[in-house]
């Protein structure tokens, strides 16, 4: 009797960002799908929260606590360095009890945020390391990437793509970025983001008065290249915004602000205390799924947070991206609305709001071509799925089961 497969999951999951849980989320889905079987758990961020929403184990990703917290102390420091010794153990011994460990989605081969090279990059290379070391089939699905100016964080980064037994990517700049860093990629594809996978309400139909507008928002300050001018951007970005959702209401139209990941709080406080009226509201979503609720039922979606944009897109709802990475310019170009870009680092409101009334002006047309590029996101993400079957559980290797085809 053959044993059941032992598939691991790993990634900043249940650390409170929803686009890394809904790409957890799309890949349970698959698994359960196409191999109910497998014995799943993870190695995570946020490992209670993780087993609390998608009752899979789940283990805590790094030994010290206080990983992603700054080390002023002697105390802290010492810990901080000894938990990377103890990690290199931890992860192998985890990555040992499997034969597949699965990165679903998610931007781990880029650094268009802050970024430290001891942090989350080490953490992913000491996993892909371990897997060719184990004989462990690490698979990087659907990922992001970039390039990347800090040289620890561009080295480790390409080392745990070469070493990872699979690879694929949610646009070709982010396979063109690790092509540049030396990486082999002759072999790997391009697939959507995995979160296109998940299941979308039916769009809203337009009205009149029209719909709510949904504004996403972000606790932007730049990249990681941006650290000397990181409140500069930030104040610009935020008082942008506000000046936008402000024009809004004083032309009656209803907005719901949206986030991406509990850090967005401060900035959805500051907006609602800046822009005094009652047509301005939060929306207080713990998934994707809450996210696309909001986004169907929308006239129209301005969004910073990639996984905002995928639920906007996603929904059918005319989008307008607030762009701080290629990642984001990908996305939009993929969908068919690579014109609705605005630069979150130069963020002009009064040209915001011009781009906004042109893709209202436009709306009818942008929805039926949103129709059309999802139906090609939901047969690309079926061919990712055969794929990674074929490639990760070649046991397995069969016909798509109806049931998987339906979903998709």
């Amino acid at each position: 009797m053959r044993r059941a497969p032992r598939v691991g999951v790993f990634g900043l999951l249940g650390s409170g960002n929803l686009g890394n849980d809904g790409s957890l989320e799309a890949l349970l889905g698959y698994l359960r799908a196409e191999h109910p079987q497998a014995v799943v758990d993870a190695l995570c961020g946020g490992p209670e929260a993780v087993t609390a929403r998608f009752g899979i184990p789940a283990t805590r990703l790094h030994w010290y606590r206080g990983e992603y917290r700054t080390a002023s102390r002697a105390g802290a420091i010492v810990s901080k360095g000894l938990g990377k010794l103890v990690d290199v153990f931890r992860t192998a011994a985890w990555v040992r009890r499997h034969d597949v460990v699965i990165v679903p989605g998610m931007g781990v081969l880029e650094a268009t945020l802050p970024l430290r090279p001891w942090g989350f990059p080490y953490a992913l290379f000491l996993l892909c390391a371990s897997g060719r070391l184990l004989g462990t089939r690490v698979a990087l699905v659907s990922v992001g990437a970039a390039t990347i100016g800090n040289r620890p964080t561009r080295a480790l980064v390409r080392w745990s793509a070469r070493l990872a037994a699979y690879r694929s990517y949610r646009d070709a700049r982010s396979r063109d970025a690790m092509r540049a860093t030396g990486v082999d990629t002759s072999r790997d594809e391009v697939y959507p983001d995995l979160a296109f996978a998940l299941p979308a309400p039916e769009a809203n139909v337009p009205s009149d008065p029209p719909g709510p507008v949904c504004v996403g928002v972000m606790d932007f300050h730049g990249g990681n290249d941006d650290r000397a001018r990181a409140e500069e951007i930030h104040r610009r970005y935020l008082d942008g915004t506000i000046r936008f959702v402000r024009a809004l209401a004083e032309e009656g139209r209803a907005v719901r602000l949206l986030t991406g990941d509990a850090c967005d709080a401060p900035v959805v406080a500051a907006i609602l205390d800046a822009v005094d009226s009652p047509l301005v509201s939060a929306a207080e979503t713990a998934s994707l799924a809450d996210l696309m609720k909001e986004t169907a039922a929308a006239e129209t979606v301005v969004a910073i947070r990639y996984h905002n944009l995928i639920c906007a897109l996603k929904t059918g709802t005319p989008t307008l991206a607030v762009t701080y990475a290629a990642k984001s310019e990908a996305l939009m170009e993929r969908m068919g609305l690579g014109t609705y870009c605005h630069p979150a680092r130069a963020l002009d409101a009064d040209r915001l709001l011009a781009q906004f009334r042109q893709l209202e002006e436009r709306a009818d047309e942008m929805r039926r071509v949103l129709a059309e590029r999802n139906e090609a996101a939901a047969r690309g993400l079926d061919h990712q799925f055969t794929a990674l079957t074929t490639a990760l559980f070649p046991a397995a290797g069969r016909a798509r089961t109806p049931a998987r085809q339906e979903a998709s």
